[in-house]
């Protein structure tokens, strides 16, 4: 059956994709398997080097359970800055004013052009040089100020997307029942652009969680990743192990985000179908007067 965007498959189509599947299938088990074996004869598969992951807690305790606490506070601290401070550059970007509008464009792309790393290694330099942080505290301040400052600066690159996406008929039927920008923006704009923005705001997070390594490979930061390289020297070279170990913490934790991400993304959805509506002249005055934004808030293709 065809449609639109997709032609059916006849025979022959069928017949060559049963056939590239099956050589994807068995080149991807000889690659297992060679990994399997190499691995095997390097002797990193024997059972000492993985028991103190499943025999004991000395490992999670001493290693692993401090440097997730680490990489999960140096991630919130991160994304609680991070969030308001690159949804207010992304809504200045979008002022009317030039005198707002430019000073937050230059400043988002001058920190959106700049590597993370750079930004972490400045503000490590900058709180030795001009704070009394100590130095136990400066490599988690210097993290957490390199993600802020960058990601601050590409989440408002996607505020700014996710609002210019919508339909102007929006701002111009708001505008038309004599709504100020700023009721525009709370009631109209953001409630809808939230939920176009969900996905590229989750995987920005998801990347947050995995530059918080950066600082334990540069800034000496004690995070996960950091303390693999610790655990592995204290039980015998198991390099293999205790990063196989850490990057399974990382894949259970993103796509832990991932998912609740998707959860909120449908109960968003659901909660914001309009009724169909049509406000009337009458509502005019009420709507002027109204200095909540939340009250009027449409959903995604409802009417104003």
């Amino acid at each position: 059956m065809s449609s639109v965007l997709y032609d059916a498959q006849g025979p022959r189509a069928k017949r060559r994709n049963i056939i590239f599947t099956a050589v994807f299938l068995v080149a991807l088990a000889a690659l297992l398997w060679w990994v399997f074996r190499t691995l095997d004869d390097k002797g990193q598969l024997e059972w000492s080097l993985w028991e103190p992951f499943f025999t004991g807690t000395e490992a999670w305790s001493t290693y692993i359970w401090p440097g997730l606490q680490n990489t999960l506070k140096a991630a919130v601290l991160a994304v609680l800055i991070a969030m308001p401070l690159g949804a207010a550059l992304g809504i200045a970007r979008l002022s009317d004013h030039a005198w707002i509008r430019v000073p937050a464009g230059i400043v988002v792309e001058f920190f959106r052009a700049i590597p993370v790393l750079v930004l972490m290694i400045f503000g490590l330099a900058l709180f030795a040089e001009y704070t009394d942080v100590s130095s136990d505290d400066r490599p988690l301040y210097a993290v957490v100020t390199g993600l802020v400052l960058y990601n601050a600066s590409v989440l408002a690159e996607i505020v700014r997307a996710g609002i210019l996406s919508l339909p102007k008929g929006q701002s111009e039927a708001a505008m038309a029942i004599g709504l100020r920008k700023g009721q525009l923006m709370r009631a109209i704009l953001l409630p809808q652009a939230v939920t176009a923005m969900l996905p590229a705001i989750v995987s920005q997070l998801v990347v947050i969680v995995k530059d918080t390594a950066l600082g334990g490979a540069v800034l000496t930061f004690p995070e996960l990743l950091a303390s693999a390289n610790t655990m592995s020297g204290y039980y015998g070279a198991n390099v293999i192990a205790s990063f196989t170990v850490v990057a399974a913490l990382f894949i259970a934790l993103n796509f832990a985000l991932t998912s609740f991400a998707s959860w909120l993304e449908a109960r968003l959805r659901r909660s914001k179908r309009s009724t169909g509506a049509v406000v009337g002249a009458g509502k005019v005055d009420d709507l002027n007067a109204a200095e909540v934004g939340g009250t009027y808030g449409t959903g995604a293709g409802g009417s104003i």
